[in-house]
């Protein structure tokens, strides 16, 4: 069969690392980049008009199954039904312009087939299947008067001991789970545990991730006080989310252990100004407001102490709509050269993918195309139009 060619012309590219985006055309055969440079012949060009070429923005913290607010309604559902509004949910990020994602708390083996076959239009999924959580954790929706079982597991799964963790472990890496995903402390969502103590202990915590670093793969938390994520850290734990209560002192532990934070700024915005409206209940709002200014400025703390900060937006329910709004959130406290290699390059590299991330030879043909120079006027990354490509393919 004859090779599939795509330029890409006129346009100012990021390459997902450099200082400053060039003057230069973006050429992909059969899916990956094979030249950046001087135009070059293609079956399809796109003619940027002066616009910003990108790599696919990669969001490291997307929930694919996180249909509504309530957890606990989430858990309710069949699974069915949340795989297709599921699908709904990632066809609509595709169309944002994030090529990839992760998603830390959901997706299933059918999922990704369904994915992998065509039948969903999709980012390039990476998923760890339901997070992990103690019982009275973040995981565990059940209010304290209720006697429901908690035996559901689409998005988290309550998991106790050492020996039940090993095997939920190695069940997720069975089915194809990119990472796995632990609770480790308490969250704004979750309506029976307090935002800072631990959550698992040390022998859990150390099952989880030997399992997963002897697979060849890694572990995200959940956390946000700085005594959660420490607890995390020296037991293993590679990636932070949310991290909002970070300190110095912590920030430095993160740093030496060469852990990365992926920070959601994007899901607390958005519930500042939506949660009444969506009917977020009293005390949700109350953590909500303890940790929106304070994870602003835990990204300052990361990057001063040498951290690597990533790119995520934990947006549920309807607020999924807000995710681009997660670029301008992280610019407001970044710039746009740093966040836009946090929602790139920095994210690859979290995920362990070189490929990704990258206008660069050899890498995913994945782009993202905005009218305008995105730096000088960030405003076009999430208002107005885009033209999104992935494996070379206009989509």
């Amino acid at each position: 069969m004859a090779s599939r060619t795509l330029s890409v012309v006129n346009g100012l590219v990021f390459d997902g690392v450099s200082d400053a985006p060039v003057e230069a055309a973006v050429h992909i055969v059969d899916g990956r980049i094979a030249a950046v440079g001087d135009p070059v012949p293609a079956d399809q060009v796109v003619d940027a008009n002066g616009g910003t070429v990108l790599p696919g923005l990669i969001d490291a913290h997307c929930h694919a199954y996180g249909i509504e607010l309530d957890l606990l309604s989430i858990e309710a559902r069949p699974l069915s039904y949340v795989a297709l509004r599921a699908a709904r949910r990632l066809s609509a990020t595709l169309s944002r312009g994030f090529t990839t994602v992760r998603d830390p708390a959901g997706g299933d083996a059918g999922l990704a087939r369904a994915i992998a076959e065509g039948l969903v239009r999709s980012p390039r999924y990476l998923w760890t299947g339901p997070a992990l959580s103690q019982t009275g954790g973040h995981g565990d929706a059940r209010p304290a008067d209720s006697e429901v079982c908690g035996c559901a597991a689409h998005v988290c799964e309550v998991v106790d001991g050492v020996d039940a963790l090993r095997r939920a472990v190695r069940e997720r890496f069975r089915r194809g789970a990119h990472a796995i995903k632990v609770l480790a402390s308490g969250g704004v969502m979750s309506p029976t545990d307090p935002i800072r103590p631990p959550q698992y202990s040390a022998e859990e915590l150390r099952a989880v991730t030997d399992e997963a670093v002897r697979r060849g793969s890694y572990v995200a938390a959940h956390a946000y006080s700085p005594e959660s994520i420490r607890h995390a850290v020296a037991n293993g734990v590679r990636s932070i989310e949310h991290g909002n209560l970070l300190d110095v002192e912590t920030a430095e532990v993160m740093a030496a252990a060469g852990a990365f934070l992926v920070p959601t700024l994007a899901t607390y915005d958005a519930m500042s100004r939506r949660g009444p409206e969506l009917g977020l209940a009293a005390v949700s709002q109350r953590k909500n407001d303890e940790v929106l200014e304070a994870g602003r400025k835990a990204v300052e703390v990361a990057r001063a102490a040498g951290v690597r900060v990533g790119f995520g937006t934990d947006l549920m329910g309807a607020l999924e709509d807000e995710q681009l709004q997660g670029l301008r959130a992280q610019i407001e406290v970044d710039g746009p050269l740093d966040a836009l290699r946090s929602a790139t390059s920095v994210n690859a590299d979290l995920l362990g993918r070189s490929d990704l991330g990258r206008v660069q030879e050899g890498c995913a043909g994945d782009l993202l195309v905005v009218p305008g120079n995105a730096f000088d006027d960030p405003a076009v990354l999430w208002a107005g139009s885009r033209t999104v490509i992935q494996g070379g393919v206009v989509v």
